[in-house]
This record gives structure tokens, sequence and C-alpha cells, in this order.
């Protein structure tokens, strides 16, 4: 039985040895996870090691964007790197091999990267709305250097806000299967669903709001512009279709493991039956790839969306073909 998903424990005892309630059978998850999480591995890796190589290398002009998509990135790429811990873990049907710190630090690193993309993706759709429906007013607000200061500044918010998680997320050796927990031990859950509730809060809810927002008054932009046949409409569609995309990525990837989330939580908390905490428990397995899943998306949000990173990507790669040809043609030469 695991401890960290069959919460239920004896009140009278509050150790380790205590008895479930529960009894939740959850093979389907060491098929799952592992494979989910080897592909967005194996795909994330190469998407964002080329992300990282354009940005560093190849990238001469850097925009706010530029700066807020470089450091998505890099909080991608420190995720992505520490899956191969969690798909040994699971593959090995909870048996965590790699010690309580490295479990830690592992747990620590799904949740930074998770709320770095939202406060990331967020500030790359406030400064595509603050420019384009406040124009002149927003010149001295939006440069490279307050981009550079917020992104300080999200990084340290978003560690801050985590750091609990170094205490939240320990190692339990149960028969000689040392698990790793993805929450916290029982007798510490009630004080991690308040942790929890007020991180969601604070850095879920208020951000997809603020995205909502500003999707709604852009949009309501565009329209005046088309209705007044305005030229700056077409620079609007491109915004706005920005904000889409980012507002896709939080639908898909952010929303469904935040709700399933937070009904299995409260669900453990609230001691309900068997059958409601099995079928919630399942769906919050099944939305845990797609909150990572995020790390290959965002990769493809900086080419749709940046313009810059576009050309640099066709620049890059017309210089790739052209040395190869000159090389083929080089070859021949030498050979006649």
């Amino acid at each position: 039985m695991d401890p960290v998903t069959n919460p239920f424990v004896n009140v009278s005892s509050m150790n380790q040895s205590s008895l479930y309630k529960c009894d939740l059978n959850e093979n389907f998850k060491y098929i799952l996870l592992p494979t989910c999480y080897g592909i967005v591995f194996v795909i994330g890796l190469i998407l964002n090691a080329f992300a990282l190589f354009i940005f560093t290398f190849r990238m001469k002009q850097w925009t706010c964007s530029t700066i807020y998509m470089f450091n998505l990135s890099i909080s991608d790429t420190l995720y992505v790197i520490s899956l191969p811990f969690l798909i040994y873990y699971y593959a090995n049907e909870n048996n965590w091999p790699f010690g309580d710190a490295m479990c830690r630090i592992i747990r620590f690193l799904f949740y930074n990267n998770l709320y770095c993309s939202i406060l990331f993706l967020s500030c790359i759709s406030i400064h595509r709305f603050l420019g384009i429906c406040f124009p002149i007013r927003s010149l001295e607000w939006l440069n490279v250097r307050r981009a550079r200061i917020c992104s300080v500044l999200i990084w340290i918010i978003v560690v801050s806000c985590q750091a609990p998680i170094f205490y939240f997320s320990q190692t339990y050796n149960n028969n000689g299967n040392v698990l790793c927990y993805d929450t916290t031990p029982p007798q510490l859950f009630p004080q991690f669903l308040v942790y929890s509730s007020i991180i969601s809060v604070m850095l879920f809810c208020l951000p997809i709001l603020t995205v909502i927002v500003c999707y709604c008054l852009m949009t309501k932009q565009l329209m005046q512009a088309s209705a007044e046949g305005t030229a700056s409409s077409r620079i609007k569609k491109k915004s706005i279709r920005m904000i889409v995309i980012v507002l896709l990525v939080f639908i898909l990837c952010f929303l469904p493991f935040h709700i399933t989330r937070t009904i299995y939580y409260i669900f453990r908390q609230l001691n309900v039956e068997c059958n409601m905490l099995a079928a919630s428990n399942i769906a919050y397995k099944v939305t845990r790839p797609l909150a990572s899943a995020n790390s290959c998306l965002d990769p493809i949000l900086y080419f749709l969306s940046g313009q810059n990173f576009r050309k640099v990507f066709v620049s890059a790669s017309k210089k790739k073909n052209n040395t190869s040809k000159l090389s083929s043609c080089n070859t021949t030469f030498s050979k006649v």
C-alpha cells in the first residue's frame, strides 16, 4: 500500500505504520507515467536545447518577449533533465533508490517549472496587451532592463514559494520499498493542503484570470480598430494570436492538472468514499503528464509567436543548408 495515494490513517496513531482506509489500485500509473514522461523528456530536451542554442548564439537583438521566453526555456530544461529519475521511479513501481535529498529536489523542480511557466507566459501576454492597448504610455514601461528585473523577481517569487516543498516532500521506507512522496507524509497533509491551496490561488488562478482579461480587452480593441479600418489591426491580430496560444497552453496543460489535483486533495482530507477517491486519484494521475507537456509546447510557442525567433531559425537553417551544399561541391571538385 502506498502512503502517497492512500492517506487516510487511523487518527489514534499518526505514524507511518497506521492503517489506511482505502486500498487504491494504481497499477496503471506504472505504465502511463514512465511512457508519458519518456516522451516529454525526449521531445522537450531536443526542442529546449535547440531553443537555448538559438537564444544564446543566434539571437542578436533581444526584446522583452525574448527575455521571458529565454527564462521559460531555462526553466523547462531544468525540469526536463530531471525526468529520467521519475521515469525510473515509476517504471520500478514506486521504488526510489536516489536518496532523500534527490527526492526533494526532483519534486521541487516539477513545481518550480510549473509556476515559472505560468508566470513567464503571463508576462508575455501582459507585455503584448500593454503594447497594443497602451502604445504610448507603455514605451517607458516596456524595455529590456525592466523585463530582466521582472524575470529575476519571478525566479525569486517562485523559488521562495516552492521552498516548502523541500520540507513536505520526503522519502519513506515501506518494507524495503523506498517511496518518494509526491505530496507529503500523512501527518503533514492538512498543512500541505493549506499551503497548496494558497499557492494555487496566487500562482495559477490570478495569472490565468490576468491572461483572460488581457485577451478580452485586446479583442475589444481589435474590433474597434477593424471598424475604424486602422493599419494597426494586423499587428493587433498577431498579438491576440499570441495570447490565444498562451491561453490554450493554460487550458490544456495547467487547468486540468489544478482542477483534478484540488479535487483529489479535498477528497483525501474529507475522508470520502473509496470509489470517489479512486476516481479523483485516476483523474489527477492522468493530468500530471499534461502539466509536464508544457515543456514541449513552449518551444513551439516561441516559433509561432516570436517573429525574431522565426527569422533567426530560418536564417540558421539556410546557413546550414548552404554549408552542406558548399561542402558537397568541394568534395565533388576534389574528386575531379
